[in-house]
């Protein structure tokens, strides 16, 4: 039987009329292929469509790390733009969409691989397609070339700490002084794997080594730039995936906020949009996390020339900031995580707020945020979508939202 394609999931997989997903086809492509629980998990491309395009990776075929290789830039590009577009729509909202900005290949700074033991070594790399196999990446088109260079020392703390039944989690974030790798799920270490740990981090030249939560070795504290600042994250802390997405980020939240003197940074971080920021307002950082509020605070310290920047550890799902806490900020930037800020949103739209900036990795959540946004008298000023995480279906955004009255 033939089949055609009519749309892209939120993943990037091609989707039927009847609901049948197929990997590694796009919209408008006739294929045939097995269906096994709903999924045509090796098809073949009967009439492919001319936005196909050669793979530039020899990996893609089998690797999960990468969705949409088999697609033209400006075919991805215009679909996220569109993914966002159609969330928008679906809470009957529109608004000017900036164009995309998306980061070059082999510039992904942090990525989280998975690492087994074998019988003649290790297997490290990224899962395949619906799969717990683990497919090795020593040709990845993605990742920066310093990470790379890592994948040795992760083949080799595999061999050290993991096991032929589980699997390793190796999170390499790339900083200003080396790779930064966290290690979870490893065997604990005892006194001779602490020495061998330890060489291995010097021989491969590790800033920094966490094993299962416990810091080994930090022979260089792993600094990121965040503006005129330095920050030293906690071992496996979230930062934007691409130093230039988080510059496109950076200058989006500077363009919504304008000049305005106080700025509220909820779900802050380590200070990615705080620090900047700083430069020209004065901010109070808002985030659950202690540890990375005080890698923010202390990368405030040693910078120059900041406003002053203070810093408050607070759950907002739980305990949102109130309408009577933001009536002292000209502006908000809020940041949240996949699920969105429904709790903050809400005391948002209830304050007297006439300026917010927006970041957002989900679409959807976005989306139903930002209707209650505009429900409360604000209007959805423009969009700009970010793609730092090249190829596959993730979309990144930044938007600014405004009372009607304010230019």
């Amino acid at each position: 039987m033939t089949l055609t394609v009519e749309r892209l999931s939120l993943r990037g997989e091609g989707i039927t009329a009847d609901g049948v997903t197929v990997p590694l086809a796009l919209p408008g492509e006739e294929v045939t292929g097995e269906i096994v629980e709903g999924r045509i998990t090796a098809p073949r491309i009967v009439t492919p469509v001319p936005d196909r395009v050669r793979a530039p990776c020899p990996h893609f075929a089998r690797c999960g790390g990468c969705a949409l290789q088999h697609a033209s830039d400006d075919f991805v590009a215009d679909w996220k733009v569109q993914v966002v577009a159609r969330a928008l729509a679906g809470q009957g909202l529109e608004a000017p969409m900036r164009p995309i900005l998306t980061s070059p290949p082999a510039s992904r700074r942090r990525a989280v691989l998975a690492g087994r033991r074998t019988k003649k070594g290790a297997l490290v790399g990224f899962h395949a397609r619906a799969s717990d196999v683990i497919v090795p990446i020593p040709d990845c088109r993605l990742l920066h070339p310093d990470l790379m260079a890592a994948l040795p020392a992760c083949e080799e703390v595999t061999v050290l700490g993991g096991s032929r039944k589980g699997e390793l989690g190796l999170t390499l974030t790339r900083s200003v002084d080396g790779v930064d790798l966290t290690v979870t799920q490893a065997k604990p270490a005892d006194g001779p794997m602490l020495a061998d740990l330890a060489v291995l981090a010097a021989r491969h030249d590790l800033a920094r080594l966490t094993w299962n939560g416990d810091t080994l070795a930090t022979r260089r504290p792993p600094r990121q730039t965040m503006g005129r600042a330095h920050v030293v994250p906690p071992p496996g802390a979230f930062l934007q995936a691409t130093e230039a997405g988080q510059a496109a980020l950076t200058d989006a939240v500077r363009a919504a906020l304008g000049d305005v003197p106080r700025v509220a940074d909820l779900f802050a971080g380590c200070g990615t949009f705080a620090l900047p920021l700083a430069e020209t307002a004065q901010v109070h950082a808002v985030e659950g996390s202690a540890a990375m509020l005080a890698a923010l605070d202390a990368g405030w310290r040693q910078a120059q020339g900041l406003k002053r920047v203070t810093t408050e550890a607070r759950d907002l799902f739980r305990r949102p900031l109130m309408p009577d806490e933001l009536k002292t900020f000209d502006a908000v930037v809020i940041d949240p995580p996949r699920a969105g800020a429904e709790a903050q949103v809400a005391q948002i739209a209830a304050s007297s707020l006439p300026v917010v900036a927006m970041v957002s990795c989900n679409p959807v959540s976005f989306a139903r945020d930002a209707r209650v946004l505009t429900q409360a008298g604000f209007r959805l000023d423009w969009v700009q979508v970010v793609d730092q995480f090249r190829w596959s279906g993730h979309v990144e955004l930044a938007a600014r939202l405004s009372r009607g009255h304010i230019a």
